[in-house]
């Protein structure tokens, strides 16, 4: 299958410094129609309608999660853009606003009127710094033409930590708090920023925004499965031929994302959803790619059977616990442990009890961490432990025949 292009649809066609470029593509045209064809109810509405999810990885209605935040007691509301891209292997919302950063300022103002918000946020990563001055000449062009109205748009840099990319760790550095999540409920739409009701979408969510209310939701909705509708950006890297930026319609197989469009030749696993999402072998690649299925935030790993996946599990177990916050003891003290287990077997120093032992550790922290990256970092351990015991078991065979060839 082909890709099928909607929130790249102007990606290598517009001048990203530009706005009158992105003007004669009918660049605004969908925010017009909102401000003046529809009230905010009727945007969130069509949102709805839509069958719109967010595309950070979590999958929520992106219409109920503007209408939870317009219903919410209080005048001011604040509407933040997640373009913390720290999961590993991605790149999408990256090249997103490299190429078409209007479409993004486009998204924000519809997104802000539908929830009622003055002000909004872009949360753009700390090592995507050179990307700041593009958004913010965006937001100044668009605001010189008169689209943005009283809406202030404010670029934040992120404070550079993997947990930031969860949502109320987020809030709290924007705050000028230290990054670590909140326990919940309140959520955002209820209670977010500075205790205000807050919409949190990342950069591919509000990308699909425009189209939607210009095009309609029926539009958006014949494309995709029951439960997936429209496209799914993706970020394909590792042992392929054409590693880059993929747009499929939700339902595509995996073997057309990394086999047909990426080049894969020799496939042996599949990190899908980055380091939080799940490791799979590379015999599902028939898999759909949908919210039903597989998905996660849109990275997809390609590893060969040449690599070593134990030492891949072992430095993904140590990114884990260097941007572990520390709040909650599950995954503080979880990930060390896997470090410390996962290091041992890498080495050919592991013993038997060791499996049974990152088996529990890995229930453990799914079922007691606070956020995403305690419970990801368990899952992605599950992952390992179900689909590639073989290898962790060899790696105990090697250290139990080690240590009898240095018995006297």
């Amino acid at each position: 299958m082909p890709e099928k292009r909607i929130v790249l649809r102007n990606c290598g066609i517009v001048n990203p410094r530009d706005i009158n470029s992105y003007l004669e593509k009918e660049g605004f045209k969908a925010l017009v129609k909102a401000r003046e064809e529809m009230d905010p109810e009727e945007v969130i509405q069509e949102i709805k309608s839509s069958g719109l999810r967010g595309r950070g990885g979590a999958g929520f209605p992106c219409g109920a999660k503007w209408e939870l935040a317009r219903k919410s007691e209080g005048q001011e509301k604040y509407l933040i853009c997640n373009a913390d891209e720290g999961e590993m292997g991605t790149f999408k919302d990256r090249f997103i606003i490299q190429n078409d950063p209007f479409s993004l300022v486009e998204g924000i103002a519809i997104a802000a009127y539908g929830i009622g918000a003055d002000n909004a946020y872009v949360y753009l990563r700390a090592e995507y710094r050179f990307l700041a001055d593009l958004i913010k000449n965006a937001i100044h062009q668009a605001k010189e033409k008169g689209f943005l109205g009283e809406l202030n748009i404010v670029v934040r840099e992120g404070a550079g930590s993997y947990v930031c990319g969860e949502e109320s760790a987020l809030m709290n550095s924007i705050e000028g708090r230290r990054g670590e999540a909140r326990f919940r409920p309140p959520f955002p739409p209820q209670k977010g920023l500075w205790g205000k009701p807050t919409v949190i979408n990342n950069v591919e969510t509000l990308m699909n925004v425009p189209p939607i209310i210009l095009k309609g939701s029926s539009w958006f909705r014949s494309i995709g499965t029951d439960e997936s509708k429209g496209t799914k950006v993706f970020s394909v890297s590792g042992d392929v031929e054409r590693p880059g930026v993929y747009e499929l319609v939700l339902g595509s197989s995996l073997r057309e994302l990394t086999v047909d469009l990426a080049g894969a030749k020799n496939g042996a696993a599949l990190l899908v959803g980055g380091a939080a999402g799940r490791l799979m072998p590379f015999s599902i690649i028939e898999e759909p790619l949908s919210f039903e299925t597989i998905l996660g935030a849109g990275a997809v790993m390609v590893f060969d059977k040449d690599r070593d996946i134990i030492e891949f599990i072992y430095r993904t177990s140590e990114f884990f616990a260097e941007e572990s916050c520390g709040k909650c003891t599950p995954c503080r003290e979880g990930t060390e442990v896997m470090v410390e287990i996962l290091g041992r077997l890498a080495r050919g120093e592991g013993a038997e009890a060791d499996i049974d032992t990152l088996n529990d550790l890995s229930k453990v922290m799914a079922a007691t961490s606070l956020c995403g990256l305690g419970q990801g970092a368990s899952t992605f351990l599950m992952d390992a432990l179900d689909h590639f015991r073989k290898d962790f078991e060899s790696r105990v065979d090697q250290s139990l025949f080690l240590k009898r060839l240095r018995v006297p």
